[in-house]
């Protein structure tokens, strides 16, 4: 049984869930990357830390279904029992939605559901709060909108700029994400069903 991440960018909270797996001996290890975006950095982590990764262009596909079915089926073959989202920039549909009930989190840069949806570092400068911060949550069929696991505060200091408001978003994730998996695979966190 093993864990595949979905990622569209960068991948830094790629690298750090695929690194901290390993160093605390995580009971399923990541072993699939899977991109929307075939020149998207997080394959150049992927292909240093040993992760087998597979790019699937939403364009080369008739429709969203067709895309995720693609992807489904590569799943399937290699034994996926877990997905997590790390920057992945499409809506989780109903074919994996379906097939992966429950078993599918994802991290995002705001004290939900303050600022869902992209840009959410912006959204939070843009309206002036002192805090934001950083979501773990079930996914479920809209944007941001699941069951919430857990979340981490940040502050938002004056003369804060984007960029450094990412970076401390970014710190703040690479510390919940990983326990909050971690968690998860060892029972400590179970599904809003119940189940693992």
């Amino acid at each position: 049984m093993s864990i595949a991440v979905f990622a569209s960018g960068d991948g830094s909270n790629f690298e750090v869930l695929v690194e901290k797996s390993r160093r605390q001996g995580w009971p399923q290890s990541i072993t699939l990357l899977i991109t929307d975006r075939p020149e998207a950095p997080v394959l150049e982590r992927a292909q240093r830390l040993g992760v087998a990764a597979m790019a699937f262009r939403p364009s080369d596909y008739e429709n969203k279904a067709a895309y995720e079915e693609a992807i489904l089926a590569e799943l399937r073959k290699q034994g996926i029992q877990r997905i997590l989202l790390a920057g992945y920039m499409r809506i989780v549909g109903p074919v994996l939605l379906e097939a992966y009930r429950w078993r599918i989190l994802n991290i995002h840069p705001s004290l939900l559901p303050a600022f869902q949806g992209k840009d959410a570092p912006e959204q939070a400068l843009n309206y002036g709060v002192r805090w934001t911060g950083v979501t773990v949550h079930w996914v479920d069929q809209g944007i941001d909108t699941g069951p919430i696991i857990d979340q981490k505060p940040v502050l938002v200091e004056p003369g804060e700029t984007v960029d450094s408001l990412r970076k401390k978003i970014q710190f703040v994730e690479h510390n919940l994400y990983p326990m909050v998996v971690r968690k998860w695979l060892t029972g400590e966190i179970h599904s809003p069903e119940g189940k693992e």
